[in-house]
């Protein structure tokens, strides 16, 4: 039985409760908490809003399926600061990710779902990965110029690693599991760069894996038969539909060329039993519309 939630990245023009309220009224249930502006950025989500949260989550008769701690707008964009930014940015994405452990224990849920690093396209020649994060203070005509060159993958990997085991403590003794998140473009953007990190995770418990059936499906590979590939890591699925030109754009399922049936098929041969979280923060717009013709789709084919 395939349970669904929806994320509220959808509903950044509601409230929070009121985006739980109408993803409790369409009939999923389970809802993915935003854990950036607006709704449940943990320096601005106090004791009262997370009373009035628990509150609405009861009467809404709907259960947390994940906390999205991925994006941050409140301090950057989509992926910065990120897991391997400068010294000083990439701890405000550590620093991010424990206070979303700490709102995640505080609320009930199990797990969050992160970036796989961050985009890796060019990275300035410079000491900004050193252990130093304090900023030049020579004027800016005396500061060395920086040139861009290729990345060193490995160092970046060494990075991220680093910052997951710094966060994988704080997981363990919260008893929050991190889940990391492959995406195009991204440090880990595949099963095969997936698994090779890993091997060299130290707490393998607490670093799990959220599976986007909709990214995989982006970087080529057959997304059914990577449910199995990686059965033993996964702990909560993201799903959106995707175009056959297979450009990263989310689309309502059934409006792209994505094999659901297939896909959950493979949840069942490998026997999951968590959540489903349809992702379509595209449709801010009309997201109750996205959401119903999402949840009609799916519970056809489910």
């Amino acid at each position: 039985m395939i349970n669904l939630a929806f994320s509220t990245n959808a509903f950044k023009r509601y409230s929070l409760d009121d985006s739980i309220r109408e993803i409790a009224k369409l009939g999923y249930r389970g809802v993915e908490i935003l854990c950036d502006i607006p709704h449940a950025y943990p320096p601005q989500f106090k004791e009262d809003h997370i009373r009035s949260f628990k509150k609405t989550l009861a009467s809404s008769n709907i259960q947390i399926s994940n906390l999205n701690a991925f994006t941050l707008f409140a301090i950057g964009d989509t992926y910065h600061p990120s897991w391997i930014d400068d010294n000083r940015r990439r701890d405000m994405r550590i620093q991010h990710t424990i206070e979303c452990i700490r709102l995640a224990k505080k609320i009930g849920a199990k797990h969050l779902s992160t970036e796989p690093g961050g985009p890796v396209k060019m990275l300035a020649s410079s000491s900004s990965l050193s252990s130093s994060s304090s900023p030049s203070t020579a004027p800016p005509e005396e500061q060395p110029q920086q040139r861009q060159q290729p990345l060193d993958v490995d160092r970046l990997e060494e990075i991220f690693l680093d910052g997951l085991a710094r966060v994988a403590q704080i997981a363990e003794e919260d008893d929050v599991k991190v889940l990391i998140e492959p995406e195009p473009g991204l440090l880990i953007e595949n099963s095969r760069q997936f698994k090779k990190l890993m091997t060299k995770i130290l707490n393998p418990k607490y670093v799990r894996l959220n599976f986007d059936i909709g990214h995989f499906y982006c970087v080529n590979e057959d997304p059914a038969k990577v449910v199995l590939e990686l059965s033993d890591y996964i702990e909560h699925f993201h799903l959106a539909d995707i175009a056959q030109t297979r450009i990263h754009n989310h689309l309502i399922p059934g409006r792209g060329a994505i094999d659901f049936r297939s896909v959950f098929d493979a949840m069942d041969d490998i026997d999951y039993r968590g959540f489903v979280t349809v992702e379509l923060y595209p449709y801010q717009d009309n997201p109750i519309d996205a959401a119903k013709e999402a949840y009609d789709y799916l519970c056809n084919i489910v």
